[in-house]
């Protein structure tokens, strides 16, 4: 059985965000099984998880004694097993590993940026400095994105793969700058009614809420 890593609770900006959803919706595409390790606050900083996941950071995933962690690395392994997330033809498979980098490489971190900033630092006089410029560096790169995905219906095509897994998973972050691009807006929005990631949304927000009861 696979077992992935999750936090039992996190604060409520964070639910639905917590990295564990892009595992959880990439099994779910590929119809694997899974049950989760809830760690309690602390747990992810005990020797034994460090072991596994020297960062501390949610999720790992095992499976007969194989662990794996990073959420790239995580849902490239699970797309080995499953068509759904990346195609057989080489070239295909090649496209839609790109874009999971890129991603992870190219978008997340402008993204990542401002949210920190908006989140926790807002009333600091160095990120009122800061925030405009980095809001702009951001927007260059979803307006390249934009460009890219054109009229496409996903990101290499007709064909929903792990590389628009990802890319919506990041725009999630931020949903209200990807709505600037009516091509991104629906883009995010064809991605995520799919309902193998509103069973993974509902999986992990069911473990907060059985958590907290």
């Amino acid at each position: 059985m696979i077992t992935i890593s999750a936090f039992e609770w996190v604060p409520d900006f964070a639910r639905g965000q917590v990295r564990d959803l892009r595992v959880r919706w990439a099994l779910e595409e590929a119809g694997l099984s899974y049950r989760t390790r809830l760690l309690n606050q602390g747990d992810q900083d005990k020797a034994e998880y460090r072991a596994l996941q020297p960062f501390g950071q949610v999720p790992i995933f095992e499976e007969n004694g194989f662990v794996l962690f990073e959420t790239g690395a995580i849902v490239l392994h699970l797309g080995e097993r499953s068509e759904s997330l990346l195609p057989k033809e080489p070239q295909a498979r090649a496209r839609a590993a790109q874009w999971l980098i890129a991603a992870l490489n190219s978008i997340e971190p402008s993204i990542m940026n401002v949210a920190l900033i908006d989140l926790f630092y807002a009333n600091e006089e160095w990120a009122k400095l800061r925030r405009p410029g980095a809001v702009e560096f951001m927007q260059k790169r979803l307006k390249g994105l934009s460009n890219a995905l054109g009229d496409k219906l996903y990101l290499d095509g007709d064909r929903f793969t792990a590389g628009d897994l990802m890319m919506s998973s990041v725009l999630r972050i931020l949903p209200q700058y990807a709505r600037e691009h009516a091509n991104l807006s629906s883009y995010l929005e064809r991605c995520t009614v799919r309902p193998a990631f509103q069973r993974a949304l509902a999986a992990q927000l069911g473990d907060f809420k059985q958590e907290a009861a």
